[in-house]
C-alpha cells in the first residue's frame, strides 16, 4: 500500500472576498488547485481591503467600482455582475465584515472557508446583496451550514478580530501589493512572488515546478 507524498510546500492565495478581481480570477484559481502537485498545498490569506466603516461609500467610489466591473467583463470573458447592487443597496467601503465571516465559518470547520468565500461572492456580484451587512453574512453562513448562534458569536470576538489582523500582516509580509496576488513557498524558503493572469494557469505551474526543482 502506499501513501500520497506529503504536502511540503505551500501556494499562498492572498485575496478578499469583496474584492472583485478575485471574483474574476475564480475559474483560473479552481482549475490552478486541481492542477497543483500532490506535495503542494494552498492556504487561502485574507488582505482586508477596506476597514469597517457605517458611511455610505462616496459617489465617485461607486462609479469607479461600477467601471472596474464593466473592465473585468471585458478582460474576463464570462465574469458576471449584476449591476443591480448599485441601485439596491446602500454601499460601504468595508469588506472586513465579509473577511471576518470567512474566519468565523471557518473557525468552526475547515470546510466552511471556501464556501463561505463562495457564498459571499455570489451573493455580492449575481444577487445583488451586500456582505458588508451583517444580516447578509448571518444568512450567508446558515445557507453553508455553519451553526448560525455560534457565527454570531464569534464574527466580532476579540479572536476573530486578532485573526484578521494576523492574516492582513501575513499579506503585508508576503508583499502583496494587490489582490488577488499569489506567493510560493518551497519548504525550507522564505516565498517567492508568482505571476499569473487571468485565462491561462501554465504558467503559475511551470513557475512552481521550476521552485520546486531549483
Amino acid at each position: 500500500m502506499t501513501s500520497n507524498p506529503p504536502k511540503q510546500h505551500t501556494l499562498y492565495y492572498a485575496h478578499d472576498p469583496m474584492c472583485s478581481w478575485c471574483w474574476g480570477f475564480k475559474p483560473q484559481w479552481q482549475k490552478l488547485k486541481e492542477a497543483l502537485p500532490d506535495t503542494v498545498t494552498t492556504q487561502y490569506v485574507l488582505g482586508g481591503l477596506a476597514p469597517d466603516t457605517n458611511d455610505p461609500m462616496p459617489e465617485p467610489m461607486q462609479q469607479m467600482l461600477q467601471q472596474t466591473w464593466h473592465q473585468i467583463t471585458q478582460t474576463i470573458p464570462g465574469t458576471q455582475f449584476n449591476h443591480d447592487f448599485w441601485s439596491l443597496n446602500t454601499p460601504r467601503r468595508s469588506t472586513y465584515p465579509a473577511c471576518r465571516a470567512v474566519l468565523a465559518a471557518q473557525a468552526q470547520n475547515d470546510a466552511f472557508e471556501e464556501p463561505m468565500i463562495t457564498a459571499i461572492q455570489e451573493a455580492y456580484y449575481l444577487h445583488a446583496q451586500n456582505p458588508s451587512d451583517d444580516t447578509v453574512l448571518i444568512k450567508l453562513a446558515d445557507s453553508i451550514g455553519c451553526d448560525v448562534n455560534a457565527f454570531k458569536q464569534t464574527l466580532h470576538s476579540p479572536a476573530n478580530m486578532a485573526a484578521l489582523k494576523d492574516n492582513i500582516q501575513l499579506t503585508r509580509h508576503l508583499g502583496a501589493q494587490g489582490f488577488p496576488s499569489l506567493f510560493f513557498e518551497v519548504v525550507g524558503k522564505p516565498p517567492t512572488p508568482i505571476a499569473f493572469n487571468y485565462a491561462d494557469i501554465q504558467p503559475v505551474l511551470d513557475q512552481i515546478d521550476t521552485a520546486i526543482a531549483a
